[in-house]
This record gives C-alpha cells, structure tokens and sequence, in this order.
C-alpha cells in the first residue's frame, strides 16, 4: 500500500472538517433534545431531510436561493417542532418510548418524503454550487464552507444562550431538577416548548445546508443516523458544542482513513471512537 500525498492528506482533512461540521449541526438540535428534554428524537432526521427537500423544491420551483427558503422553513419547523412536544407531553411518553414513537415518525416522514418526490435521487441545482476558492494548494467548496460557518454560527450562539443568559440558565434548571426549578418560578412547560420549536428548527437549517452539498433520496435518511448518534454521545448530551467538536474529529478521521486504507473502512471509525471513549471514560455520558 503508497502512502497518499501531503497535499492529498491535506484535503481529505480539509473535507472531514467540512462534513464534521455537517455532523455537529445535524447533532445540535438531537443532543440538546435528548440531553435537557430527554426525548430521543429520531424524527429529527426525518425533519432535516424535510427541510432538504422542501428547500429543493422550492428553488426548483421558483429559482430563489435556496438559503432564502430559511425564512419558510425555520418558522415552519419550529411549530412542528413544538406540536410534536405537545403531543409527547401530553400522553406523557417515557423517554425510551419517544424512540419508538419518533421512530415511527421518520419512517412516515420518509414515505411522504417518497409518495411527493419518489425514490429517485435528487439534486439541488444552486447557481453557486460550484463555486470553489484556493487557498495554497487546497480548494474550498462554497457550500461545505457554508455549512462550516452555520454550524459555528447556531453552536456558539446556543451555547451564549445557555451560559449566559437567565432563559437558558432556567432551561438547564428545568433539565436537571424541575421541580426545583419549578419552585423557583420557572415555567418548564413554555420552556420545554420553546426549545423543541428551536431543536426542529435547527434540523430544518441542516438540512437546507445538507442540500446544497449532497443528492438526495428518502432512504438516505437512516445512514446519517449512526454517525450522529455516535457524534451526539461522544460530545456529550444537552451540550451545545461537544457535537460539533466530535462530529469535527470523527469527520476528519474518516476522511483520512478513506484516503490511506479504503472508503469501507470509514463507518468503522465513528463508532470504534465512541467505545474508546466509553472504555476509557466510562462515566462521560
């Protein structure tokens, strides 16, 4: 077996970071429901290959940029969001039924998702999809550094949310005590609702960043899980910025394993890191 190039090692890395980035802000909005809601939200997937193929068809259908569809489609899935609470909270659904049921969910997400646009793949034609920048002997993508910097952007604003300011310091309240938190006067039922509306929210912005860099298709919605998952573990649960650290690492090492063994061998590592991580620091979850 050659040993891959400096040059060739340095954009394998360079693309790891990019869909590491993609990794963590798929898992931001998964973690921060599992961790301080404690729903196991598998219908989260489903929302962020909604929001991919609702900004598809509408640039499709209208030619407007397909970050402009934010604005129709982070209201909409906040309040699908918070109806989906709603539901949850109403039957008091335990946290590991809300993986049943969620899981139930995706897969109605994914038959519509077929039923609309079938089971072909699509692509979104974006007028700057193929734009690329140098830096030395590197290129860039426009879309992946899109991605790159939304995912900064939601993971550092979310975490100056919840560190510093009195409406995130009572939802962590709410998450490791409420009744205490509830003595105190906060209202967990507004809270819990607002964050779900602001967890499906950010799956709707993943998946329009998701759009602009790969094809889809329905099926394609359970091959992001794993890997995510394993991000969301790995970072920590209710943590804002351990997903896309991990999601970063895992990223990168799959990439660079790719470039010196074979692609096959890259699903291995998402998940051989999380034993490590397990064995070695078994109380970190």
């Amino acid at each position: 077996m050659s040993w891959p190039s400096a040059n060739l090692l340095a954009q394998s890395a360079l693309s790891g970071l990019f869909v590491g980035s993609l990794y963590g802000l798929i898992g931001l909005g998964l973690g921060l429901s599992w961790g301080l809601l404690r729903t196991i939200n598998l219908a989260h997937f489903g929302f962020v290959f909604g929001g991919a193929y609702i900004a598809y068809q509408i640039n499709a259908s209208t030619g407007i940029d397909p970050l402009l569809t934010l604005a129709v489609i982070v209201p909409l899935f906040f309040a699908a969001g918070m109806a989906l609470h709603a539901v949850i909270t109403r039957f008091n659904v335990s946290a590991l039924n809300t993986l049943l049921v969620t899981f139930g969910l995706t897969a109605i997400i994914e038959a519509t998702i077929q039923a609309v646009w079938s089971a072909d793949f699509r692509r979104l034609e974006w007028r700057h999809g193929d734009v690329k920048f140098k830096l030395g002997e590197l290129f860039v993508p426009l879309p992946e550094l899109i991605t790159l910097f939304v995912a900064l952007a939601a993971t550092f604003a979310l975490w100056g949310v919840l560190r510093g300011t009195d409406l995130g310091k009572a939802m962590r309240a709410a998450a490791q005590d409420a009744p205490i938190a509830a003595a105190f006067g906060v209202d967990q039922q507004r809270l819990s609702m607002l964050l779900a509306g602001t967890c499906a929210a950010l799956a709707g912005v993943a998946g329009v960043c998701l759009s602009l860099s790969f094809t889809l298709a329905p099926s394609q919605i359970y091959a992001w899980v794993g890997v995510v998952f394993a991000a969301v573990m790995m970072g920590g649960l209710g943590s804002p910025v351990g997903p896309l650290v991990a999601g970063i690492i895992i990223g990168v090492s799959e990439a660079l394993t790719m470039a010196i063994t074979a692609p096959s061998w890259a699903p291995i590592v998402s998940f051989t890191l999380l034993i490590l991580l397990l064995l070695v620091r078994p109380g970190r979850l």
